[in-house]
């Protein structure tokens, strides 16, 4: 009985050495022990070689493709050189343009200042041979008597509304002794106003303005001067008397 018995233990105890050491028994793997922070560093390192392997293939991708980043960049950097250079010749051009522009603007202005001078140059010799004329004539057909003679009466408006300017033209013809008209001259005027013919006279009556339109007169002598009337009026004729005396000597009319 205790050999049997004897020989169920150690049979237990075979089966058991067997299931431990045998074909049967589970695999042992032996690894070596390695701290926690030269793990950690060697992921780091791996990590690094990774993303710089990446990198490496992302540009050698680029370059295979055609979008090399340093000829983009150098690319880049030419156009920017290129824009500003371009630029500057644009606000130069403009500077010079602008320039330009007021020299020729001030050349413009002064081209219709010398126009303006030459045609008021050209109308007032026109003026001064038509008096010229007028005094030779005067001087050829003078009379034995004497006599008081007045021609060129022109009317012409001023940039004030209803206000005109009036220039003629008296000489004297005298035989063999000086003679001398010291008097006025009267301007008369017909107008329509208000569908209305109208008769003004200048100076007025009790015008205190009068003495303006005193003149004397020795051989010949150009007279001018001014007179008003309603804005919305139209001018129709213009007399020009010279009076001394209270006696009329001389006239001209004009109708406009």
């Amino acid at each position: 009985m205790f050999g049997l018995g004897s020989g169920s233990r150690i049979a237990v105890i075979l089966r058991r050495l067997r299931g431990r050491f045998g074909i049967a028994a589970p695999r042992v793997a032996i690894r070596t022990h390695i701290p926690w922070y030269w793990r950690g560093l060697a992921i780091v390192v791996m990590s690094a070689v990774a993303l710089a392997l990446a990198g490496w293939i992302y540009d050698t991708g680029r370059r295979f493709a055609g979008f090399d980043s340093s000829v983009s960049a150098q690319e880049v950097a030419s156009l920017q050189a290129r824009t500003q250079e371009l630029e500057s010749e644009l606000t130069l051009l403009r500077t010079v343009a602008n320039a330009s522009e007021s020299k020729l603007q001030i050349e413009q202005t002064t081209l219709q200042q010398l126009t303006a001078q030459v045609g008021a140059l050209e109308a007032e010799n026109a003026r001064l041979k038509e008096d010229l004329a007028a005094f030779e004539n005067l001087a050829q057909g003078s009379s034995k008597g004497e006599s008081l003679i007045l021609s060129r009466l022109r009317v012409e408006p001023t940039a004030s509304p209803g206000h005109y300017r009036f220039h003629l033209v008296a000489a004297l013809n005298g035989a063999g002794k000086a003679i001398e008209f010291n008097g006025m001259v009267r301007i008369l005027v017909a107008l329509q106003h208000e569908g209305k013919d109208v008769m003004m006279q200048f100076p007025a009556p009790n015008d205190a303005a009068a003495a303006q339109y005193q003149v004397v007169i020795k051989h010949f002598r150009k007279v001018e001067g001014g007179f008003a009337i309603p804005p919305a009026a139209r001018l129709k004729s213009v007399e020009a008397r010279l009076i001394q005396g209270g006696v009329v000597k001389a006239s001209q009319s004009l109708v406009l």
